[in-house]
């Protein structure tokens, strides 16, 4: 009797590989009462566990208490403003069809009011490329172009904490600790050095097919999914 190859442990989604909810601070995204208030104050600025951009606790104008993730050089008790008549300025938050062209921006949404999706690591931003009547488009940092509606929100400037990127991790420990609060798997094996039980690459099977349907079940998606063509091109 066989067992899951990795990758289908890892699709079943166990206890494992899913990221627990006590190693996040809190739930950072848009509160959907930012539109209907005219500004905030960072109270104070957080670790959060389970990311690595750091976290800031804004008080808004009605004495609601949220998380949003901040701008590069924000400190407390600095103000945000946001809506359609804020300020062009780093960390106000704005419909990306108010933003001029050019502008560094980060934490877009992907749709209106859903919270923000796009660019959350530290020390990333996106730029407004162009406008149109009913979309903008957006340079995302993979160098991709993407257009979104224009009410999507996003924050200006650049993610905090791009620096941390930056420090070396020395030993593998360290890095360890650091992918386990993610819930992310480290050390990571080649499939070809693994056994034939744990990978279909693994042991000797090296004449093993690598196309899979596109409607197999997410654990035995390994490999090619639904590919047109195989093989070097001659």
């Amino acid at each position: 009797m066989g067992k899951r190859i990795i990758a289908q442990r890892r699709g079943k989604g166990s206890g494992l590989y899913r990221s627990h909810s006590h190693r996040h601070l809190a739930q950072v995204r848009y509160n959907r009462k930012i539109d209907t208030n005219t500004g905030a104050t960072i109270i104070d600025i957080l670790n959060d566990p389970g990311r690595n951009a750091p976290v800031a606790k804004i008080k808004l104008h009605d004495n609601t208490i949220t998380h949003i993730l901040i701008s590069e050089c924000s400190k407390t008790t600095d103000a945000i403003s946001f809506g359609k008549d804020a300020k062009i300025e780093p960390g106000n938050i704005l419909p990306i069809g108010k933003i001029p062209e050019g502008t560094p921006i980060f934490n877009i949404e992907k749709r209106p009011n859903d919270g923000g999706k796009f660019v959350r690591s530290s020390g990333t931003y996106a730029i407004i490329t162009s406008h149109d009547a009913n979309k903008t488009v957006i340079k995302l940092p993979s160098k991709q172009f993407k257009a979104l509606n224009p009410d999507c929100r996003a924050t200006i400037g650049i993610t905090a904490g791009g620096e941390l990127k930056s420090k070396p991790y020395v030993k593998a420990g360290t890095k360890w600790k650091i992918m386990h609060k993610r819930s992310k798997l480290y050390p990571r094996t080649s499939a070809r050095s693994m056994n034939a039980v744990d990978h279909k690459f693994g042991g000797s099977n090296l004449g093993v097919a690598k196309t899979v349907s596109r409607n197999a079940p997410p654990g035995r998606k390994v490999g090619s999914i639904a590919s047109k063509r195989t093989g070097k091109k001659r």
